[in-house]
């Protein structure tokens, strides 16, 4: 397989598009989440949410406000280029930590990330998103603990190292 420097740097560049996508979630940076959309990118989050990208952004982020912690990691990450155009698919695990009158609990999801791509003005962009949940669980929790320096806002400790 012949690959060119120029795909190369596409193919990095769409995995750091969705590291920020991961970041701007569990940071609770909006802005940052917002932009791996394309303005009309379509979004559908079976079972979950459908409509646009911008959309699924507002409606999470009610969702994960309620929430004490969350992380979100991508592995295994495919692409296929075709010219200003790709597809990919990366699996997603997203872990959710909640308080509930009931007590504590986590949620795991693991799934795929399905995305179609374009590249506009140097940049690339999701277009298209399809989100498939492979297996979820969710199981109770003595208690919720993290770090002080894990926070959800521009305060977390990353910020210092990214501007």
């Amino acid at each position: 397989m012949d690959i060119t420097m120029n795909e190369l740097g596409d193919k990095a560049a769409i995995r750091d598009v969705l590291s920020r996508y991961c970041r701007g979630l569990d940071r609770m940076d909006k802005d940052m989440a917002r932009a791996v959309f394309a303005p009309q990118a379509s979004a559908n989050y079976y079972g979950i949410y459908t409509g646009t990208g911008h959309g699924f952004i507002d409606w999470v982020w009610e969702a994960h406000r309620g929430m004490e912690t969350h992380s979100h990691q991508i592995t295994n990450v495919l692409i296929e280029l075709d010219g200003d155009s790709a597809v990919s698919e990366a699996y997603v695990t997203v872990v959710l930590q909640q308080q509930r009158e009931t007590g504590a609990v986590e949620i795991q999801a693991r799934g795929r990330y399905l995305d179609r791509w374009s590249k506009r003005a140097g940049c690339w962009l999701i277009v298209e998103r399809e989100h498939v949940i492979d297996a979820q669980s969710e199981v109770p929790l003595q208690a919720i603990a993290k770090s002080a320096e894990s926070r959800r806002d521009r305060d977390d400790a990353s910020y210092r190292f990214f501007s």
